[in-house]
């Protein structure tokens, strides 16, 4: 496994707590992606007559990463999406995948039970369109091919092993909304359970009323992630020298992205984070008694308070960051790993400033599909009609 690092031209393109999503509902927090289309109607609406309307077409957005399994189901708005139904699970498909080279099979159990929910989520929606992604567990396990395959014939659901590119980029599509106007710019970083995505990341509005589109610098993928990074340093008992010993393992991964966009003001860019690490710091900065996707995403933090909040859990001893609210047993022997990936990227991009983002590749996915089938171009133009212009 070796770093990928891309220069594209340039042109526009996401007890135990687990944050399980069973029945969430609603808008993704942005103002982009918050106002309902005034003219739609859902499931609940009603046809001329009084009769039931049908519920319109849906789109599904499903990531297996090499940490969890997560599902997004959304319908179009005006300028974004709304949420109908979502579900997330702890599966640690990549466990031992680095002793190994495989996937094992209690690993592969517990993902294809998770898939077994997914599948039964996308067959109770009329679905216009749909998008299955796994990451780095499948791309690197020996037989992540015949895991796919098992998945095919257990869940019916038909798995796309995607590339680091395509993880690159629809991170960035899910992430862009959250890009400061007023900045030059963001450094996207997503740490996943066994690869992290970094994306020098501008931000451009489009022209058919959706989210902002995407545009990429430059990236950098990177075959490491907190389930690998915790393998190979422990993630119980993590001291100073171990934390260190995992940001110096991690930050030359990063020279080449460095290099590859040339010199650069970090006080006119903003850090842009998004994964369980950095929604795990926004919610102990918050000191959140549970955890809560709406207070996160979006936060704001400057360099000091990350800083405190990683001095913080490092000081925790395993037993309280397993009962922290927003950490958990599934998250409490990863967070010091992905708080060593974080730092590197701090140093390499001494930013001032972080925001926090609870949304990545499954919203990316969504945009694309929706975008594919030009659903804000189409309403932009029936709402330009009804106005007579």
């Amino acid at each position: 496994m070796v770093d990928e690092v891309y220069r594209p031209r340039e042109h526009a393109s996401r007890g135990a707590v687990s944050r399980d999503e069973r029945a969430a509902s609603g808008p993704v927090a942005d103002s982009h992606w918050r106002r309902r289309h005034k003219h739609g109607r859902g499931a609940e609406g009603s046809a001329p007559g009084g009769r039931p309307a049908p519920a319109e077409p849906s789109y599904a957005a499903l990531d297996l990463g090499t940490n969890n399994c997560r599902l997004l189901i959304a319908r179009p708005t005006a300028t974004g999406f709304r949420v109908v139904d979502a579900f997330s699970r702890i599966v640690r498909l990549g466990e031992g995948l680095i002793g190994s080279g495989r996937l094992g099979e209690a690993a592969m159990a517990r993902a294809i039970d998770a898939l077994g929910v997914c599948a039964a989520k996308i067959g109770a929606r009329r679905i216009a369109d749909r998008r299955l992604i796994a990451t780095e567990a499948c791309r690197a396990a020996a037989n992540g091919d015949e895991f796919i395959r098992r998945v095919r014939q257990r869940t019916g659901l038909d798995l796309e092993i995607v590339d680091r590119e395509t993880e690159a980029r629809l991170a960035a599509v899910g992430c862009t909304p959250l890009v400061d106007p007023n900045s030059e710019g963001a450094v996207l970083f997503d740490i996943g359970g066994g690869s992290t995505e970094v994306v020098w990341l501008d931000r451009v509005e489009t022209h058919d009323e959706g989210p902002p589109a995407a545009i990429i610098r430059a990236w950098v993928s990177v075959p490491l992630g907190v389930v690998s990074m915790a393998e190979r340093h422990g993630g119980v008992l993590v001291t100073r020298d171990d934390f260190e010993a995992m940001v110096a393992e991690f930050r030359p991964h990063l020279d080449r992205l460095v290099a590859a966009v040339g010199p650069h003001d970090c006080g006119r860019l903003h850090l842009l984070g998004t994964s369980g690490t950095v929604t795990t710091i926004a919610g102990v900065h918050l000191d959140l008694p549970r955890y809560d996707r709406s207070q996160v995403d979006g936060t704001w933090l400057d360099a000091p308070q990350v800083r405190t909040v990683v001095d913080r859990l490092l000081a925790m001893p395993f037993a309280e960051r397993v009962a922290n609210p927003c950490i958990g047993a599934e998250r409490a022997d990863l967070v010091l790993a992905g708080c060593a990936i974080l730092e590197a990227v701090r140093r390499a991009f001494p930013c001032d400033r972080l925001r926090v983002a609870d949304r990545g590749l499954r919203e990316g996915i969504l945009v694309e599909l929706m975008r594919a089938d030009g659903v804000w171009r189409h309403r932009a133009g029936a709402q330009s009609a009804e106005a007579g212009l």
